[in-house]
């Protein structure tokens, strides 16, 4: 059976440094850094003080007038997602009941969805407000906390915190009926469910698929987590703009910052018949798993996505030096930066020292689960676009990675971009897209 083809018609994403692609494209262009420092809540008392983080957001705005009080209910990561929904349908021009009920153009049962999510962490004043109540003599009483405790959590309180929740919001709010799937594979969620969402077109399952990842690290919890793995930069709380410098000489840990972004994937046929505007062609994807990556002690590995890598470009039929832009993860964790380095000149070969590679948390910080999506919007863009844009804070080459990351804005020839993505937990995936033709 001849499989579909399948490209990208709409685009949309929630970063600290942009929402929208028009806006965020710019701002990487123009080497613009968001990260400062915390003030969703007290970061004083821990070693790392900044993140990438979203000004005056709220779902609100991006949601029908009619579901907009289910958004009390909805984690930080769920609005993100239902924001982004939002951006990429309508940069589509796709109409579905969530843009205007009256005027749906798309057969809700051929609609899919693939969203990748991270861990929601409780609001902690609400949390402990019911905890307080459990508490007898100083000690946190079980038998209290079932009898009277848990009755002063509101009774949707659960439903803030479940990552299914993103594509759950999502698909009720756009009328979405086709198969969804939800991906919880740290920061290779976004490829992975790009590219499962891409293969669910490929077969014929549904028409159209929305797919990506969306994630808030900006949570004490989260920054605690972080810190005890030793992921963090803690030199640059006076600084934070310099902070998150992946592949560069002088990195020396990741800041979490809170984003993502979902493309719309169509049926090729379906995108043309509707004179749509396509952005890229989705040609290539994929992954691996590595087992030890489980142990968070174990040095990264660099194998398992070089297995990725050369499965995507298997997958995408081309040469490794047909690769025009590589953009990786690049969290900005030397011995991360490294290993994945290490893997891009390992599946490229000779070509790695010469392929313009764009890394972009420098510019928002480490989006986790939201992180893959962004990096191939930016993708889709660049070969839209045909630009790419230059890294930010990157300054001294690290020896170690030895990879051609422009400093400026380039305008040049692009056919085939290579994105790639690492997580600690052991999941690595590659995704492959081309310039329309």
């Amino acid at each position: 059976m001849n499989e579909r083809r399948v490209v990208i018609t709409g685009i949309g994403v929630v970063t600290a440094s942009g929402i929208g692609i028009e806006e965020l494209f710019e701002n990487l262009c123009r080497k613009h850094c968001s990260i400062k420092r915390i003030d969703m809540f007290d970061p004083s008392g821990f070693a790392c003080q900044i993140a990438g983080q979203l000004e005056g957001f709220s779902a609100r705005k991006y949601t029908p007038k009619s579901y907009r009080k289910a958004v009390k209910v909805m984690a930080r990561d769920i609005e993100i997602a239902v924001a982004a929904a939002d951006l990429a349908i309508r940069d589509a021009g796709i109409i579905t009941r969530g843009i205007d009920e009256q005027n749906v153009n798309i057969d809700s049962s051929r609609f899919g969805s693939n969203i990748g999510a991270g861990l929601m962490c409780t609001d902690l004043d609400e949390l402990g407000i019911a905890v307080n109540t459990s508490v007898t003599d100083g000690k946190f009483d079980f038998k209290k906390w079932g009898r009277e405790g848990m009755e002063n959590l509101t009774p949707l309180w659960l439903l803030k915190y479940l990552p299914n929740m993103l594509a759950c919001h999502v698909t009720i709010i756009h009328g979405a009926k086709g198969p969804s799937n939800t991906i919880t594979c740290g920061e290779a969620s976004g490829h992975l469910a790009v590219g499962e969402a891409s293969r669910v077109i490929a077969r014929g399952w549904v028409d159209v698929n929305i797919a990506g990842g969306a994630e808030s690290k900006v949570h004490p919890l989260h920054l605690l987590r972080q810190d005890l793995l030793g992921r963090l930069t803690t030199t640059h709380n006076d600084n934070p703009t310099e902070a998150c410098r992946p592949f560069d000489a002088n990195h020396s840990g990741t800041v979490i910052g809170e984003g993502g972004g979902l493309l719309l994937l169509e049926d090729h046929d379906r995108a043309v018949n509707r004179s749509a505007r396509i952005y890229a062609e989705v040609v290539g994807f994929g992954t691996r798993c590595d087992p030890n990556g489980v142990n968070f002690l174990n040095p990264p590995s660099s194998s398992a996505l070089t297995r990725a890598i050369n499965s995507a470009l298997a997958d995408a039929q081309i040469a490794p030096e047909q690769v025009d832009l590589v953009i990786p993860h690049g969290s900005g964790v030397p011995a991360e930066d490294v290993a994945e380095a290490k893997a891009i000149h390992q599946a490229l070969g000779q070509h790695a020292q010469n392929v313009p590679v764009c890394p972009l948390t420098g510019s928002y910080g480490n989006l986790f689960a939201g992180a893959g999506a962004v990096a191939l919007a930016v993708a889709a863009t660049a070969l839209y676009k045909q630009t790419i844009p230059p890294a930010v804070n990157y300054e001294t080459p690290d020896e170690a990675c030895n990879l051609n990351i422009n400093r400026e804005p380039i305008q040049k020839e692009i056919n085939y971009v290579l994105s790639t993505a690492s997580s600690i937990g052991g999941q690595y995936a590659a995704v492959v897209l081309k310039k329309y033709e």
